[in-house]
């Protein structure tokens, strides 16, 4: 189970969701999503919600011998019922005692029940960095995303941020069907045609709280999350925006013209997963077209995965949805909502930094990283190196000046002497580094600049050859065009997931390190000698951050190709992606403090989301339902497991393949009790469908794999219309028990007419991701 780390204020948007110890006495009740079979319900009820009522009522009925107690039991199952779910599954949400649970379990029509869970969150210039500009094609063709309705399940919104302005906005769609409800703070006249729909859910918060008072009960945000991750998918144009005057510019969303409906279900008191559910049920009803859900639950098998079930029937509705894969990195198997429906998003770095300059007394300038949001400036203050500053009693004595220390090269010695430092009521830190991974440490209240070492030398040269040396320090600066991005975060979860391990996760990369949105102007965002910092903007990190860029993504495809299915719009996005950063050179993975090493497809998926380039892919993996339920067969889950997840009264078992057509392959080659000699093969069947040119020739080209030996068959595709499709197979052949813990290349099916090259990541790992248990 992940943890959060807290070496900084910042850290704490920064979270993954995690299931949070939670007990209770055994009289007391507690909230149950139970799953019904649509089957048994008698014709002479009119609907789902009165047999569900009829259901529970019949188990009060039993413990109540009055004469009235037919009228008794109909009050309190009203009282118990929290929900009713229309789409996401068939059926509801309650408040009952272990004993009720019990003969509700023999009621007519009961398949099974899960326990409601306590939850939290995964937690500018990133739509230019991906190349969204008023040139770029997708916006052209999308026009902004115009028309499309982005959802979000989160914290609320700040509805008077310039964000939600409806300037330029199209008229409401006539398909929507969502509301504006008037709360706590919030009137439903604060809607427009940018944000168009505003409820909040908080039953199960209550009913597990029975004494809660909650403070602001509407949807209004009061966190700042959902506020953030809204703008980042879909805010309006705010010129002039800024973070304590980093970042400077001209704020906007993704998909800017796309309108937005919020989905409160996250409170300052509390979140639950019975108020999640029913979140995502009404979005389907409203008519969202994309979903952003920048939380999962870790350790959770698919059929009893509330995000999974919810999200089968968005995606049967024909709703994208963007999830985000958790904050628990840099290491493997940490990844949360490797769900095969919905697109998992890892986070990467944009091309920006934020800096603070020195100046020397001799004149020279040096740059730093630096987000420092207290004085601007230190003007001609002494400065003095300590070397590793670990002694804390001795940086006590050293007074009003900037120390410089050695900060080596590991993240915990760096957090011991920021810390250090800190406490010792110097006026800033100067640390010199090659540590990769410092996001946490620029973002310390306390004025901390960190320098390579050969900027580090210079410094330390000087201090060693001047009588009185000094240095002024400016911060608040920002550098754009940082060749060496994207790379992904030393936070960003890992597959495999233990969930679906056949599935390969994450799918794709977005930037999620350092993103300016908009934020509640009440809501503190820092610290300053103690005294709490406001802005309508902030500079946030976490896969949470990432989730909304890809979902911003999918609404400029959905509104560019309005006839593609939420599969076919995640294969576009995959196939397309860059595995290159600016300098030409792979991806980098700085998870791991010092060592850059090429990033592996489990840590940043197929790539980095590249959205011109995924407006004409050339060939999609399609895949639908039935292909869903094929593979949850071959997992070996129960037809009642599998009735949990697809809401179907019969499932079709006769055909089950674990080979999902997924734009992206992982195989195991984990046998550790094998014969080092014996060979292993792992073969997969994929089926492209033709998007381009009628008459399109495609030859494929794999990567070689260190140990393995990989061949496709046949070699070359050749279509002759469009929407034809074509299928082929990728067979790897290695040793039972791989001698590295994962190795990864790539196939590539190229257009010869060099328009196309459609992209898959392969990897091929010892590792052992263990499902979990589906009892």
């Amino acid at each position: 189970m992940a943890t959060r780390d807290s070496v900084s204020l910042y850290k704490l948007w920064i979270s993954v969701i995690t299931i949070l110890p939670f007990t209770q006495t055994l009289s007391q009740p507690e909230n149950y999503i139970v799953h019904m079979d649509l089957s048994v319900m008698p014709k002479a009820f009119s609907g789902q919600y009165h047999w569900y009522l009829s259901t529970l009522a019949s188990i009060f009925e039993v413990s109540d011998s009055s004469t009235t107690r037919a009228a008794s039991a109909t009050l309190t199952a009203s009282s118990k019922l929290l929900y009713s779910y229309t789409h996401v599954i068939n059926g509801f949400s309650a408040s009952l005692t272990p004993s009720e649970l019990e003969v509700l379990k023999n009621s007519p029509g009961y398949i099974s029940s899960i326990k409601d869970l306590p939850v939290k969150h995964d937690t500018t210039h990133s739509s230019k960095f991906l190349g969204l500009t008023p040139q770029s094609l997708a916006w052209k063709v999308s026009n902004y995303g115009d028309g499309i309705i982005i959802g979000l399940v989160d914290s609320g919104v700040w509805p008077e941020s310039q964000s939600y302005n409806d300037h330029g906005m199209s008229e409401i769609p006539k398909r929507w069907k969502g509301e504006c409800e008037s709360g706590t703070q919030f009137n439903s006249s604060l809607c427009n045609k940018k944000l168009i729909g505003a409820r909040s859910f908080s039953r199960g918060l209550i009913a597990n709280n029975p004494n809660i008072s909650i403070s602001v009960n509407s949807t209004r945000d009061t966190d700042g999350h959902g506020t953030h991750t809204s703008s980042t998918a879909a805010g309006n144009y705010v010129e002039g925006a800024s973070f304590f005057g980093y970042a400077p510019g001209t704020a906007n969303g993704v998909a800017p013209r796309a309108h937005v409906a919020i989905y409160k279900v996250f409170f300052d008191e509390g979140a639950y997963i019975t108020d999640i559910i029913a979140a995502i049920d009404q979005a389907i009803s409203d008519g969202v077209d994309v979903l952003s859900l920048s939380f999962g639950l870790d350790g959770i098998p698919l059929n009893e995965d509330p995000i999974a079930l919810a999200t089968f029937a968005a995606v049967e509705k024909n709703v994208f949805v963007s999830t985000s894969a958790g904050n628990a990195g840099p290491y493997y198997e940490t990844l949360h909502n490797g769900i095969p429906w919905v697109l998992t998003v890892a986070a990467g770095t944009v091309d920006r930094e934020f800096n603070a300059v020195l100046t020397l007394g001799n004149g020279v300038s040096i740059t730093g990283l630096s987000l420092y949001l207290g004085t601007p400036y230190f003007y001609e203050v002494p400065i003095v190196f300590m070397d590793g500053c670990h002694n804390v009693s001795e940086l006590i004595k050293i007074g009003p000046k900037i120390v410089v220390c050695q900060g080596g090269n590991d993240g915990n010695d760096l957090s011991d002497q920021v810390e250090n430092v800190s406490k010792a009521n110097v006026t800033a830190g100067v640390f010199i580094t090659n540590f990769t991974d410092a996001e946490e440490f620029i973002q310390d209240p306390f004025p901390v600049v960190l320098l390579n070492q050969k900027d580090g030398k210079t410094i330390i040269d000087y201090i060693k050859n001047s009588n009185k040396p000094q240095a002024s320090v400016e911060f608040r600066k920002t550098n754009l065009g940082i060749k060496s991005a994207p790379s992904v975060t030393g936070y960003s979860s890992r597959g495999p997931s233990a969930s679906c391990p056949l599935v390969m996760k994450p799918d794709i990369m977005t930037p999620g390190s350092l993103i300016l949105a908009s934020w509640p102007p009440n809501v503190v965002v820092g610290l300053n000698n103690s005294q709490p910092l406001f802005s309508n903007f902030n500079i946030i990190s976490g896969t949470s951050m990432a989730c909304p860029h890809a979902a911003g993504v999918a609404a400029l495809l959905r509104k560019a190709h309005p006839d593609w299915s939420p599969a076919a719009i995640r294969s576009a996005m995959m196939t397309t992606a860059d595995i290159m950063d600016h300098t030409m050179k792979p991806i980098n993975d700085i998870g791991f403090g010092n060592k850059t090493t090429p990033a592996s497809p489990l840590a940043m998926g197929a790539g980095q989301v590249n959205p011109n380039k995924a407006l004409d892919p050339g060939l999609i993996y399609d895949v639908n339902s039935n292909d869903y339920v094929r593979l949850l067969c071959a997992l070996n889950f129960t037809e009642k497991q599998i009735q949990a997840i697809t809401r179907s009264s019969s499932t079709n078992c006769s055909n089950p393949s674990t080979d999902l057509n997924y734009p992206s392959f992982i195989a195991y080659f984990n046998a550790k009790d094998s014969p080092s000699n014996l060979t292993t093969v792992r073969e997969f069947q994929r089926t492209v469908t033709n998007v381009g040119a009628e008459m399109s020739t495609y030859t494929v080209n794999v990567t070689p794999m260190i140990g393995l030996k990989v061949s496709v068959v046949p070699d070359k595709l050749e279509f002759r219309a469009k929407y034809e499709k074509l299928s082929y197979k990728l067979i790897i052949e290695g040793p039972a028990l791989l001698d590295e813990t994962v190795t990864f290349g790539y196939l590539s099916w190229v257009d010869v007419a060099c328009e196309h090259i459609v992209r898959s990541p392969i990897v091929s790992t010892s590792l052992s991701p263990q499902l979990s248990s589906k009892n």
